[in-house]
């Protein structure tokens, strides 16, 4: 089942009696939630008898089944939403795989997890999770990038009564990064800009809210750990901390870091300055900065740096101390030569 289906299917009101949900979009995940939510309970009142949402990093695997197979009480049906899934721990599979092959027809039982479980960069073999709920019932979510996230973002924020320029979204994402919540969340911020009743977000409005400084203050982030400077690095770092999200901070430092990447890249095939900002929709004499500064850097040092950035983020999505893990990273940033 893919996401729009499962969306469709939520809305309606017949979602399936069990689903797992997984992807790197905590975004997606909530209207997910939030989509078979509404469907199953129209009244409000209703949620609080009729839905549990229960944590994978508390929660055993027994303490699921049986919630799951709990009868309903006053409404029709129950919803039964594990969040962080992933943190489930494998001896479930002995619970919840009898459970699986055969649910409770009155209890909707979700499963999210909100980073892949499949094998690759992020993990070495697929999570046990995945052989227990039938494929049917899984649904990966959408990995949305440039064009189609700025679509998406418009979207999303026309559902809550807000147009989105195509200029805005396009300068949300290239400053915010790839965080579907983050760039909601700052398109929601950029409407206030024009007023308590304002509804429509252009260009103006992303960057009263947004604001060059903050690109600013990332670009010069990564002079500093270009550089090996970790003074100022570390400087630069706790000034941003100071207003910015951690994640934040590092989903922008993964971005600069493959964007870096590729201009080497592309850069050692041939491909002149223009050819490059025409590519990745960036301003040519940023290009050739970014050019000239990681051209003699080896490319295994980019890429290192780049798995550096994900490792980190990754720690703080599953509760890392912020500022402890982001000063390591640049510490190990800025050694990486």
């Amino acid at each position: 089942m893919d996401y729009s289906a499962f969306m469709q299917a939520a809305v309606g009101g017949q979602p399936p009696p069990l689903a797992l949900l997984h992807g790197a979009g905590g975004q997606l995940l909530d209207d997910a939630l939030d989509a078979v939510t509404r469907g199953l309970f129209p009244r409000p009142d209703d949620v609080a008898l009729g839905r549990e949402i229960l944590d994978g990093r508390e929660a055993t695997a027994d303490d699921i089944a049986r919630s799951a197979m709990t009868l309903p009480f006053m409404t029709a049906m129950r919803l039964v939403a594990v969040r962080r899934s992933q943190a489930l721990a494998a001896r479930g599979v002995d619970t919840l795989g009898p459970y699986a092959r055969d649910p409770n027809p009155s209890t909707c039982l979700l499963f999210l997890a909100d980073e892949p479980l499949v094998a690759g960069r992020d993990r070495r073999n697929d999570h046990w999770l995945l052989g227990v709920v039938p494929a049917r019932c899984v649904v990966a979510l959408p990995a949305r990038r440039g064009r189609a996230l700025e679509e998406w973002l418009r979207q999303r924020a026309g559902h809550e009564g807000l147009a989105v320029s195509d200029e805005a979204a396009r300068l949300l994402v290239q400053w915010v990064g790839d965080d579907a919540a983050a760039l909601l969340g700052e398109a929601r911020k950029a409407a206030l800009a024009g007023g308590p009743d304002a509804r429509t977000v252009g260009v103006r409005e992303v960057t009263a809210v947004v604001g060059e400084q903050r690109l600013s203050g990332v670009f010069d982030l990564t002079r500093a750990v270009e550089r090996g400077e970790v003074g100022p690095a570390l400087r630069t770092l706790d000034r941003l901390l100071a207003t910015e999200e951690p994640v934040l901070l590092v989903s922008l430092l993964v971005r600069e870091m493959r964007a870096a990447l590729v201009i080497r890249d592309l850069r050692t095939r041939g491909q002149s300055t223009d050819q490059i900002a025409r590519s990745l929709r960036r301003p040519a004499p940023v290009v050739e900065a970014v050019g000239t500064r990681v051209g003699a850097v080896p490319e295994a040092t980019l890429a290192r740096r780049l798995e550096r950035c994900w490792q980190v983020e990754r720690r703080l999505k599953s509760g890392g101390e912020p500022r402890a893990e982001m000063a390591t990273l640049i510490v190990d940033l800025c050694a990486e030569r």
